[in-house]
């Protein structure tokens, strides 16, 4: 991960930084305190964390090239999956993580980063669940909501990741307004 940050843009540095922050905050109140799901150990593996921002990376890198329909597509299927999951009656938590998808997603610079979030962090859900590395829980603790193993909508909890790093990157960046340069794409 360190070697990624140094062979970045610059002003991608203080965004990975704070991804790696925020999504260690995650995940412990996510999986540890929380218990949404369980690693294997029924720890947090240090590889998790820093794998969050290599899924950043890979957001930042690729979003700017998703053609338009895909990024109206996500929404569009994420709604009728909503749909069906309240319809059918499983699956419940994804109902109100495709509503902080929506959230997210409204922010206009934020839309391909956002859709493709919610697509590449589905897929590495549904691997790391396949080869057994942790599990989600059918019941979601205190809420009394349902949940598949992964939920289709888990990648919501990444595009609320990347608006806390563009918040918090606006908030670094208003501090040192004195220092000269660029504010990174993800910020504005």
């Amino acid at each position: 991960m360190f070697r990624l940050i140094a062979i970045s843009p610059s002003q991608w540095r203080v965004p990975f930084y704070a991804c790696l922050v925020w999504a260690t905050a995650g995940e412990i109140l996510l999986s540890l305190v929380w218990g949404l799901y369980t690693y294997r150990l029924g720890n947090l593996p240090s590889f998790v964390p820093p794998g969050h921002v290599m899924l950043f990376w890979l957001g930042l890198v690729y979003a700017p090239r998703l053609s338009r329909i895909f990024v109206a597509a996500v929404p569009v299927a994420a709604l009728g999956y909503a749909v069906y999951a309240l319809c059918a009656g499983f699956d419940t938590i994804s109902i109100p993580l495709i509503a902080s998808f929506f959230l997210c997603w409204l922010q206009p610079d934020g839309r391909r980063l956002c859709s493709l979030m919610l697509v590449i962090s589905l897929m590495a859900e549904i691997y790391g669940t396949w080869i057994g590395n942790w599990v989600w829980h059918a019941d979601v603790p205190y809420f009394g909501l349902s949940s598949s193993n992964p939920p289709v909508a888990a990648g919501s909890f990444y595009c609320m990741l990347d608006v806390l790093i563009g918040l918090s990157v606006r908030s670094i960046m208003s501090k040192n307004a004195s220092s000269p340069g660029e504010m990174p794409a993800i910020a504005k």
